[in-house]
């Protein structure tokens, strides 16, 4: 059987590529093949517009998992791994019978797919990712067999088990601090937060609560296999006749062991057999196994069998068919056949995507590997095993203690060279013991060489790698935050820490273990792997080094470098490595140099506050309010066009009247006149109804309609206090509208109120009144607060790709080291015009305050920063330097009228706010720059003329 081509992968990942080409635009083939929730997922996933406005995003390795689950399980629908190879790789099951029969046991009767994966790339964000794929599609088709909302996630041990618990759950259960949390924004789209978030917090169970927690409509089981099979039974064959095995199957108690009657052990055998009934009784679910080497197959007598993990997921398969699917991750997903000295790897049959380690190390996702190849350790006898004295008590061979000396030293030296690049940054030295009676003999021997007790973090474990649980919780809070302190400085370990000790500042590893096992070094080297300086201005430099060690040469620096000294056990793998330029070595004499390269750190100038720049940021705008003024009924204007004599004789008596106003024609007064006298409730009605015309339609155009002008009065003119109004209404009435003291209810003279003309005069008049009295004052200025460069106190850059300033709050000033030379004579002249006063070139991910909002030609929003601050006499500048092919991009145009409305905002408030400048953005092109420079021209008469001035909106619209 040839598995090790990894065909399946190949194949699918080939057929995956092609459904996916435009995904980045999306308009991908695969977008028509999937469910329109995969769409929108795949969307938000991986789509530029959506990927520019996140910090962090999946990378390749990540990418290529995702999709190739996806494409297998949802568009080619294999319900097997046979089926699979049918429509991936049919030629290889018909030139490999080995293969077809292997893929026909039942191990493999459902979808099935391994992600092989490099230690330190992200596998739970993968699993994350899946998990919430399946949720949200079961939630929309619950009647499709390819998806669940039933999970269960096996770790390999206590250290895998209780990170991936952190990872859905948050540390110390804060779901804040969670995976699913903190970067939902890459996770899921805001329209599905809620909803994710709500399943992951009602569904995770921990290995005590499986089949016993009541959870929301789904489940994600959390545990270790170790809680699904009985380790006795590792040993014991079904039809073994030892006695043991026939009372053990009898009798619920082991009779003769100490701890065999305790009830712990009891309640743990019993909830053993109740976790698989249960997970065998479940109609679906879906299996994410981590660091799956543990739990496929094992080796005796140079066979290869089922371990029990594998027997216990064909129990729980049995009764779903292809609604149990299995998804295991590994970085070393095979088996190691044959002697140590021949030994060969056999890959599993269903890797589906295989992101190695050789390709992680060529794209910077990991560290690069360094050998510590010295003079003393070349002189080293092979033979590096712990040795016994006189007593039989084991001690450290002389070779390990120089194994372990030269570690200390380039870890001296690391610590020692990063502290002048960052003093919170600690790097670690992982010791990898042979067996738990070398451990104390190793902490001894530090100490011997100066470590004090706190420096040095033991971890010692069972046989298996397993802490004791009385141990584990006092060693856990302290071991997964070393990267934040200091100490430990070393730490010591068996096989406890082989895998899912997952911290970024393993710089140095020491294995002092001589096994001959490609996979415990594989694991060992993992714990090392993951990047330790992750920020944009180290990514030059590590680059470099990357370039350097793939022509076999030293690195420059050992800035995310892992040193592995060297142990001649495993030449074989290292010779591998380096003879496809993945590791390099390192002598004695390469220490002299160092460990930064010719990184620094540049801080602030005693005198920086002069050359500070103080970013407005506006919390609240300018207030403007209406003051409310009374009005004096004494000077509004009466009616005096007739008398009030003359239209009691026009109205006569006992008519039944309907005021409408004459301009919106709205109907505000019907009463039906008796020749009775009209009751005050009447009067009082009449007045609310001018009251409600004139304060909550007064600007409303003419309406007949009562429904348009009911509409219109929900948004009231004026919010004003309609009861000082109303008095307003009936104080003018009274004392102003005819003159005299008017009394309405007296000798009817309210009638002459229902006139169209005395009611229009009532509006007009204090219509008039009331926009008089709308005088607008300033109530309170702009709120502004002000975030300053020097918030940022240190820079760290290339002393070779840096130039030094002196009008500027740090003492240099980086420059690109690819095409950059267009910002480097920008910083030359700025640095030599003596009009300019001040000036900083702005770093994106430091001074990440400084940046404007834009909409993009598609219509999504983005963020963007300028490249420097210039401050003359009597301007701010916000430049942007673009080569002279970008200055057209619909983007670059986008960002200038951006820019420009963000500068007339900051140029209305007052001159103390905004450092006593106009402010103003500069689209700067290269050839304008070159032109000007060449003839001589000052920076601040080129940024004067080169300014985006404001424009009105007619020709606004045309420049846009």
């Amino acid at each position: 059987m040839n598995i090790n081509n990894l065909i399946l992968a190949k194949n699918l990942t080939k057929l995956t590529n092609q459904a996916s080409e435009g995904l980045e635009t999306g308009k991908a083939p695969i977008l028509e093949q999937v469910t329109p929730t995969t769409a929108k997922l795949l969307k938000w996933w991986f789509q530029t517009d959506f990927c520019d406005n996140r910090a962090f995003n999946f990378h390749a390795g990540q990418r290529q998992a995702i999709l190739n689950t996806i494409y297998a399980h949802e568009v080619l629908g294999a319900k097997t791994l046979q089926a699979l190879y049918v429509q991936v790789a049919p030629d290889e099951l018909l030139a490999d019978k080995d293969l077809l029969n292997e893929l026909s046991q039942p191990k493999h009767a459902h979808p099935k797919y391994c992600l092989k994966m490099a230690t330190g790339t992200g596998k739970t964000w993968v699993l994350q990712t899946l998990l919430i794929w399946q949720a949200l599609n079961k939630q929309a088709l619950p009647d499709d067999e390819r998806f669940t909302r039933h999970f269960l996630i096996v770790a390999p041990g206590l250290i895998v088990y209780e990170r991936l618990l952190d990872a859905f759950r948050g540390k110390g259960s804060h779901f804040a601090s969670s995976d699913i949390a903190h970067y939902h924004s890459l996770f899921v789209p805001d329209t599905y937060r809620e909803q994710i978030d709500h399943f992951v917090q009602t569904n995770v169970c921990t290995k005590d609560e499986i089949g016993s927690k009541v959870t929301g409509n789904g489940m994600i089981a959390i545990t270790n296999w170790h809680l699904l099979v009985d380790d006795e039974q590792n040993d014991i064959t079904p039809c073994s006749p030892d006695p043991k095995h026939v009372v053990k199957s009898l009798l619920p108690i082991s009779p003769g062991k100490s701890a065999g009657n305790a009830l712990e052990q009891l309640d743990r055998n019993y909830l053993r057999g109740a976790v698989l009934d249960y997970l065998a009784d479940l109609s679906e679910l879906m299996v994410f196994n981590d660091e799956a080497h543990h739990i496929h197959t094992s080796k005796k007598a140079g066979e290869i069998s089922e371990v029990e993990w594998q027997k216990s997921l064909l129990t729980i398969a049995a009764s779903k068919d292809n609604r149990f699917v299995q998804i295991d991750f590994s970085a070393t997903p095979y088996n190691q056949v044959g002697t140590p000295k021949k030994a060969r790897k056999v890959y599993f049959p269903h890797i589906s995507v295989d992101f190695e380690l050789k390709t992680a190390m060529r794209t910077g996702l990991v560290k690069s590997l360094v050998l510590d190849k010295r003079k003393e350790i070349g002189a080293l006898p092979f033979k590096v095993k712990a040795e016994r004295d006189a007593d039989g008590k084991p001690i450290l061979s002389e070779g390990q203690r120089v194994m372990l000396r030269a570690g200390l030293a380039k870890l001296t030296k690391l610590e020692t060279d990063f502290a002048k690049i960052d003093p919170q940054r600690f790097p670690k030295m992982l010791v990898v013991c042979e067996d738990t009676y070398v451990t104390p003999c190793v902490v001894a021997f530090l100490q011997e060489e100066g470590l004090k007790e706190k420096e040095i973090m033991a971890i010692d474990s069972t046989r298996k790698g397993e802490l004791k649980p009385s141990e584990w919780q006092a060693v856990r809070e302290h071991l997964f935050d070393v990267d934040s302190h200091a100490t430990p400085r070393v730490i010591v370990s068996v096989l406890m820490l082989r895998e899912g000790f997952d911290v970024n500042n393993i710089c140095v590893i020491v294995p002092l273990r001589t096994t001959g096992s490609i996979i415990l070094l594989e694991q060992t080297i993992g714990r090392g792997l993951r990047l330790m300086w992750r920020e944009p201005e180290y990514s030059d430099i590590k680059q470099e080094n990357r370039h350097r060690i793939n022509q076999g040469k030293e690195p420059q620096s050992l800035i995310d470098i892992l040193s592995i000294v060297e142990h001649p056990a495993f030449q074989h793998f290292y010779d591998e490595l380096m003879q496809e330029g993945l590791v390099a070595t390192t002598s004695e004499e390469s220490e002299e140099g160092s460990s930064t390269g010719d990184l620094i750190t540049v801080g602030l100038r005693e005198d920086y506050a002069k050359y500070d720049f103080a970013i407005p940021f506006i919390l609240r705008e300018a207030d403007e309010s209406l003051q409310q003024h009374d009005i004096d009924h004494k000077t509004l204007a009466p009616f005096d066009t007739l008398t009030l004599s003359q239209l009691n004789k026009m109205i006569g008596k006992g008519d039944v009247f309907t005021s409408q106003d004459v301009q919106s024609k709205t109907l505000f007064g019907d009463y039906r006149i008796d020749g009775g006298i009209m009751t005050a409730t009447g009067y009082n009605d009449f007045v609310a109804r001018l009251t409600n015309r004139l304060s909550a339609v007064l600007s409303a155009p003419i309406t007949k309609s009562a429904k348009t002008y009911a509409n219109k009065s929900h948004f009231p003119y004026l919010q004003i206090n309609q009861a000082k109004l109303a008095g307003w209404i009936d104080n003018y009435i009274r004392h102003r509208l005819f003159n005299t003291h008017f009394i309405p209810l007296e000798d009817e003279n309210w009638r002459v109120l229902l006139l169209d003309v005395v009611a229009q005069h009532i509006i007009t008049t204090l219509a008039r009144a009331l926009l008089a009295a709308e005088n607008t004052e300033m109530t309170a200025i702009a709120e502004v607060t002000h975030r300053y460069l020097s918030e940022v106190p240190k820079l760290t850059l290339r002393e070779s790709a840096s130039l030094p300033v002196n009008k500027c709050i740090y003492e240099r000033l980086p420059y690109p080291t690819k095409s950059g030379g267009f910002e480097k004579s920008f910083i030359e002249l700025a640095n030599h015009d003596g009009h300019v006063e001040a000036f900083c070139k702005i770093n994106e991910q430091k001074h990440y305050f400084v940046r404007l909002r834009y909409v993009k030609d598609d219509g999504l929003p983005a963020y963007y920063s300028p490249d420097f601050l210039v401050r003359t006499q009597s301007a701010i500048y916000l430049v942007e330097t673009k080569a002279q092919a970008q200055m057209n991009h619909p983007n670059v145009q986008r960002k200038q009228r951006a820019a420009v409305a963000w500068c007339d905002r900051i140029n209305e408030l007052t001159l103390e706010q905004r450092q006593k400048r106009d402010w103003h953005y500069v689209l700067l092109g290269e050839d304008l720059f070159y032109e000007w420079r060449d003839k001589n021209a000052r920076l601040d008469e080129l940024l004067h003329f080169a300014k985006l001035r404001p424009l009105d909106e007619k020709k606004q619209a045309g420049l846009w």
